[in-house]
């Protein structure tokens, strides 16, 4: 009997092994499908107000879509990525063939979705078995961010910039004063800056005036002597080309960070213009460097 158990643990093992190999041939050009979520990605990203204990709960396997410490070990689905799993695994998969009851997991709850704190090779099993169910101890972590199932890390990432793009136009009302159709950025804490530019701004033109100006006028302001200029040169010099899946407002941010540095070492007067071609020829990558860089990839897996 042990050894009839003891195949069937290894022939599942196996058998999650080869589906982690067909998934990852299946998703190779979009890798992030089959990645698991990281925890500390993903509490970062929410920034999470507060923490409950919830006690002991049934929750559904389907909802369990990231691990604290062993995304890098299981797929998207919690299948075996690496074989030195396999000890660990097998034993869990034999208790479950012998109907050996197993403590149970320790999950986090964000939004309404979990990740694994401890038991990821009792998911795993689990999954593979067409378990619906697990028991867990849930620690749960409130945030305003809706996070489902089935989201990849850049999904999670758009729905965290669509809510602070949201927060951020409702508490300034910019959207009343810009276009804001023209301003947006891919990564996090942009919209946050760039308010401070434009409260930079009304702070440095303010200087010397005894009426101080209004919000809408220093926005203004901004945005015709500031921001439109490096996005002309931006266009002008077709850097969008040169960084794929940014947009003007990335590289607007970026390039001001760059011009100040340059400010700093040659002097307060340092050309503008100079500043954004100088980023693009640092940064900047080549369509034929994008495509080499695409091959590599493949090639690694």
């Amino acid at each position: 009997m042990d050894n009839v158990v003891n195949n069937q643990a290894s022939d599942d093992f196996n058998r999650a092994r080869n589906k982690a190999r067909f998934n990852n041939i299946f998703n190779i050009i979009n890798s992030e499908k089959k990645e698991l979520l990281s925890y500390y990605d993903v509490k970062n990203m929410a920034k999470p107000k507060s923490q409950t204990y919830r006690g002991m709960q049934v929750i559904s396997i389907d909802k369990i879509i990231g691990s604290e410490g062993r995304y890098k070990d299981f797929t998207q689905a919690f299948l075996p990525k690496k074989e030195h799993l396999r000890q660990r695994w097998e034993n869990i998969d034999r208790a479950h063939l012998t109907d050996v009851i197993l403590p149970p997991i320790s999950l986090f709850k964000i939004g309404d979705v979990y990740f694994v704190r401890d038991g990821n090779h009792r998911v795993s099993v689990a999954k593979m078995q067409g378990v619906m169910s697990i028991d867990a101890e849930v620690v749960e972590l409130t945030t305003e961010i809706t996070i489902e199932p089935n989201m990849t890390k850049t999904d999670l990432k758009n729905a965290v910039l669509t809510y602070e793009r949201k927060q951020m136009l409702s508490s300034t009302g910019l959207d009343k004063m810009l276009d804001m159709d023209k301003i947006r950025f891919t990564s996090l804490g942009r919209y946050t800056e760039m308010l401070r530019h434009i409260q930079g701004h009304k702070y440095f033109i303010n200087q010397g005036i005894e009426i101080e100006i209004s919000m809408e006028a220093a926005t203004a302001s901004w945005f015709e002597k500031v921001y439109t200029p490096i996005v002309d040169i931006v266009r002008n010099e077709n850097m969008l080309s040169r960084f794929p899946g940014r947009t003007e407002s990335d590289i607007y941010i970026w390039t001001i960070k760059h011009w100040d540095g340059l400010k700093w070492k040659y002097g307060q007067e340092y050309p503008l213009d100079e500043a954004v071609k100088e980023y693009n020829q640092m940064y900047g990558k080549s369509l034929l460097r994008q495509v080499t860089d695409f091959f590599k990839k493949i090639l690694k897996r």
